[in-house]
């Protein structure tokens, strides 16, 4: 099963984990886990997605989660699995 990490970080607000949520449902994303905080006033996210059922190129499920992150003002990172698996070996 392909996987990826979305992270999300910024200033809390509401509809962050809404729009998060909608954009990998739209593009066919199951949500595996989720831990999110907020520290002080700053909201924090992680998620582990499963991509087997991606619509569309991992590049655009990138390029609307950065769209969204830029209305949202958050920063938001997604990264296939096999690079932190790669990153472990080094």
């Amino acid at each position: 099963m392909a996987k990826a990490v979305v992270t999300v970080i910024g200033k809390d607000k509401p509809g962050i984990i809404a729009g998060v949520s909608k954009t990998l449902s739209d593009h066919n994303i199951n949500i595996l886990d989720v831990s999110q905080t907020i520290m002080s006033d700053i909201f924090t996210m992680s998620m582990l997605v499963n991509l087997a059922q991606l619509d569309e190129e991992f590049n655009k499920l990138q390029d609307d989660l950065n769209l969204l992150g830029k209305r949202l003002t958050v920063e938001i990172h997604t990264q296939r699995e096999e690079i932190f698996d790669a990153m472990s070996r080094v």
